[in-house]
């Protein structure tokens, strides 16, 4: 090792989905939604190029537009939300503001892979919380000292979801400590903890438009919270870069969220896919949990994982497979269109029947 590599910080980084280059494949590996955009966000992008010479400005570094329009559609104060460049951004700006205790922060064992990289990398000592056999959070494992508490809910790559009792009862007997829920596949069929941070000020509930508002490219994500937990956020934020969002991705963001019907349209298709899809999937020999994100996390009970997933892909379909203990012979297949669905049902059975 050379004398400068010492006071090099040294992390095992996140292992994103792969992202095939071959166009003729159907992707169901990185739970991303299989509808457009709103048409809005397409109108929208027209009146950008129109004012394309706006873009030699600076974006608004408080992205006052598209804050707005999170604002209005959650019937918040601006004052209550952070917005940022996708929910990994407004997450790890989460860990720097709020995660600087001696004692250590509380996630699952079985959760979304980058907490422990942000921990790791920010120097932010942690604590993992086994899930229970049916993958599911303890919430008395977090009634414990603790310097912060974050999870997902829908849990990933599980798919299992909290009730918002034991989430309250977790924010509860947690006052001293900021409790951030992630709430990346709660519009899939869980009840938001939104409600929650009028009554106590130590809650965060970060989300973002990568899955349920078919933007996973904009890279846009928020939080909503107390004003002071946001203020806190923002005065870091500002401490790190000022403009981290882009001016389109604040126009085309503001125009999708002001786009209910478009938004409740599009979940409410995959919600009913992911029904049938439950149905499918079980009479093809898969058990599962009862997933209320836009994927479902299965394991065959007679093929292992590792050797559907490696066929699949050589058949062009691509799901996530995670090689790590405990979940090991599960694969996390996204939701996609129905008729992508039928293409996976169609191989599984010629599959499985050899």
């Amino acid at each position: 090792m050379k004398n400068w590599e010492q006071n090099v910080r040294k992390v095992t980084p996140y292992t994103p989905g792969e992202q095939p280059k071959q166009k003729k494949v159907i992707k169901l590996n990185t739970n991303e939604n299989p509808y457009p955009p709103s048409p809005a966000v397409l109108a929208a992008l027209d009146g950008i190029k129109e004012n394309l010479a706006d873009l030699r400005k600076y974006p608004d570094p408080a992205a006052e537009q598209l804050v707005q329009a999170i604002a209005d559609f959650y019937g918040l104060k601006t004052s209550q939300v952070f917005a940022g460049v996708g929910s990994d951004d407004v997450l790890a700006m989460c860990f720097l503001t709020f995660f600087n205790s001696e004692k250590p922060i509380l996630f699952p064992d079985i959760t979304y892979s980058f907490y422990d990289v942000w921990a790791e990398l920010f120097r932010v000592p942690y604590e993992k919380q086994p899930l229970n056999e049916q993958f599911e959070i303890v919430k008395e494992d977090y009634y414990k000292e603790n310097g912060g508490i974050i999870f997902p809910n829908p849990n990933a790559p599980t798919g299992a979801l909290l009730p918002l009792s034991a989430i309250e009862d977790v924010v509860k007997h947690n006052p001293d400590s900021v409790v951030i829920v992630d709430e990346a596949y709660i519009d899939f069929g869980g009840e938001s903890a939104l409600p929650l941070i009028d009554r106590y000020d130590n809650l965060l509930v970060v989300q973002t438009f990568s899955k349920s508002r078919s933007m996973a490219g904009m890279r846009i994500g928020y939080a909503m919270g107390n004003e002071q937990l946001i203020k806190y956020l923002s005065d870091v934020k500002y401490s790190f870069n000022s403009y981290t969002m882009n001016a389109t991705a604040i126009a085309l963001g503001t125009a999708a969220m002001r786009d209910r019907a478009y938004f409740e349209e599009t979940k409410a298709k995959i919600i009913a896919t992911r029904e049938r899809a439950k149905e499918r999937l079980a009479a093809l020999g898969f058990s599962f949990v009862d997933s209320r994100a836009n994927f479902i996390f299965a394991a065959h009970k007679s093929v292992l994982a590792e050797e559907l997933f490696l066929a699949l892909k050589q058949a062009g379909i691509y799901v996530r497979y995670f090689k790590k203990p405990r979940i090991d012979n599960y694969l996390r297949i996204t939701i996609g269109t129905d008729e992508e669905m039928e293409e996976l049902y169609k191989f599984l059975e010629h599959y499985l029947a050899h």
